[in-house]
């Protein structure tokens, strides 16, 4: 790796590659990014020493701000709404200043370059992403020598931060990862994941929890709750005031939840319809059974939404009516627009993942953790390396954070299956584009009322592109549009009393429909349970104990597999 910054080209593409391939080297040597191929042919070797790419990122980061300053005037004063310079101590220097105005002005003039790019819109996004990747890099904040808040610290606690700094650094290149939170103040079962329960059914790909009542009588029917497989479930039960499994179980719900395991070499074969048989539809029949109850009321969030719904298509594909509503929280069925994402989903680079690990193996949680931090880099990676690295400052312990580093890996042929058919393809949301477990999947033959939430902010699932789920479902349809991110949004309990959310009646399209939209304040779940109430029977008296003759009680919530921690 060359610590000398490609000046532009005529070739704009090729030396943003240049650039990314720098920062992804940083990052692989780390053992937290994915190993793509070379984003150019003559590709130098990545680093295999940690030291030596870090090395190697500082040197580049002060030649490429040496090299700006050589070749940009920094005539516009600095952008002070950006929070990485927000400290006085940036403008107090008159040399941290002109740097910053440097790189600002820099970075505009990158920007500028792609926007005038004559290329498609798929391609000019594409570079945009990958020159934001490198822009965030190169940030004067991210080196010492150029980071008067670091230089300080160092000055004031006469070296010891640096000192500090470095142990942090070796403790997570131990750890394989940057550090977010104190890892340690948190335990699954301990402090995270306490809303009391058990397992009342496993196989191969997941456990089922029952979570046991807190009032006298229940819904007849029960919720089936389907989180997302490329993370722990316990997101939905952090802690008991922002539980929404504590939430629904105080409303009078028997609340069964998918923990989905977190897959070893020993599940690499397992397929998308794997996750859809022996997950999703395993866990509807178990929680009838055990409940009494001819429907259930499903609840699925992200990805998990996506599984509830191809699994509702088989089942209404079988005359299978199962369901009595429909829950879906931050979900794509149309893929249209998958957002930055879909950026980096392409046939050259499935072609590559299908031949690794489409006919068997794991897709590590480790690549797929760093894939969401690239989206944010700004708010996932560099901070932590500022804060930690160069201040010595040790991370907060935070709840929420601390379930975002407990990584989930998958089964290479369900990845590279749902890369293609949703992301590259776009095919789940075509009748019959699919076959899944042997039926033909239409999502208009779904004919039970749906709660759709998306989340204003969210960079994973864009609201407009999960407001399209409206269109495809065959049963009546409520949209809900919450405040914040993919997490933030759907994580906000009603006492928080944070953010607000808008409500509406169901249109054609989304910016019409928000348009007239009317903005409630506060959480979106008191709107959400209104709704569930209303389609989960009459009721009945709470069971006295969990599980059934059938499926008789394994073990104490969470369970096994959400300790399970990826290799």
């Amino acid at each position: 790796m060359s610590a000398s910054l490609p000046i532009p080209t005529p070739d704009l593409g090729r030396w943003i590659a240049e650039l990314f391939d720098m920062q992804q080297a940083m990052l692989r040597s780390f053992g937290a990014a994915p190993e793509p191929p070379p984003l150019k042919p003559d590709a130098e070797p990545v680093p295999v020493s940690l030291m030596a790419a870090a090395r190697a990122l500082a040197a580049w980061q002060e030649e490429a701000l040496r090299q700006m300053a050589a070749i940009w005037p920094a005539g516009e004063p600095a952008d002070g709404a950006d929070r990485r310079f927000a400290a006085q101590a940036w403008r107090e220097d008159p040399r941290f200043d002109l740097a910053v105005r440097h790189y600002q002005s820099y970075a505009k003039l990158l920007r500028g370059a792609v926007d005038e790019a004559p290329v498609d819109a798929q391609q000019k996004a594409q570079w945009h992403f990958a020159l934001r990747q490198v822009l965030d890099a190169l940030s004067p904040a991210n080196c010492l020598a150029t980071n008067p808040e670091a230089m300080q610290v160092a000055v004031d606690s006469g070296g010891a931060s640096l000192v500090e700094g470095m142990r942090l650094f070796l403790q997570d290149l131990a750890r394989g990862r940057i550090a977010m939170t104190d890892e340690d103040a948190f335990e699954v079962g301990r402090n995270v994941a306490t809303t009391p329960g058990s397992v009342v059914f496993e196989n191969e790909l997941m456990q089922l929890i029952q979570y046991a009542p807190t009032t006298a009588k229940v819904h007849e029917r029960p919720l089936l709750i389907v989180p997302p497989c490329i993370n722990k479930f316990y997101i939905l039960d952090l802690q008991p005031a922002n539980s929404l499994v504590a939430h629904a179980v105080a409303q009078g719900h028997t609340v069964f939840l998918v923990s989905w395991r977190n897959v070893s070499e020993a599940q690499g074969h397992l397929r998308w319809d794997d996750y859809v048989e022996q997950g999703v539809i395993a866990a509807i029949d178990t929680a009838r059974e055990i409940a009494g109850a001819e429907r259930i009321n499903a609840l699925g969030f992200c990805v998990g939404g996506t599984l509830l719904a191809c699994a509702l298509a088989v089942l209404a594909a079988r005359g299978e009516d199962k369901a009595a509503s429909l829950t879906l929280l931050t979900t794509m069925l149309d893929f249209h627009d998958p957002g930055e994402i879909g950026l980096l989903v392409n046939e050259g680079m499935l072609a590559l993942r299908e031949a690794a690990i489409g006919g068997g193996g794991v897709l590590r949680g480790r690549e797929l953790a760093q894939v969401f931090a690239s989206l944010r880099a700004n708010d996932l990676i560099w901070p932590y390396v500022v804060n930690g690295y160069l201040k010595g400052k040790a991370p907060p312990a935070f709840d929420l954070l601390f379930w975002n580093s407990d990584d989930a890996n998958l089964p290479g042929p369900m990845f590279c299956w749902y890369l293609r058919h949703a992301y590259l393809e776009n095919r789940l949301r075509v009748p019959g584009g699919t076959v899944q477990c042997g039926e033909s999947v239409d999502f208009g033959r779904i004919d039970v009322p749906a709660f759709i939430y998306a989340s204003r902010e969210d960079h994973i699932v864009p609201w407009r592109t999960a407001y399209a789920s409206t269109r495809l479902l065959g049963g009546d349809t409520r949209f809900v549009l919450g405040a914040s991110g993919h997490i933030a949004g759907v994580i906000n309990p009603p006492a928080a009393r944070k953010r607000n959310h808008w409500v509406g009646p169901v249109g054609a399209e989304p910016q019409r429909w928000l348009d007239g939209a009317e903005s409630v304040p506060g959480s979106w779940w008191p709107e959400w349970t209104r709704w569930l109430a209303t389609h989960a029977g009459a009721q009945v008296a709470a069971p006295k104990k969990a599980g059934s003759r059938a499926h008789p009680v394994i073990e104490p919530a969470p369970g096994r597999y959400v300790k399970e921690n990826a290799a």
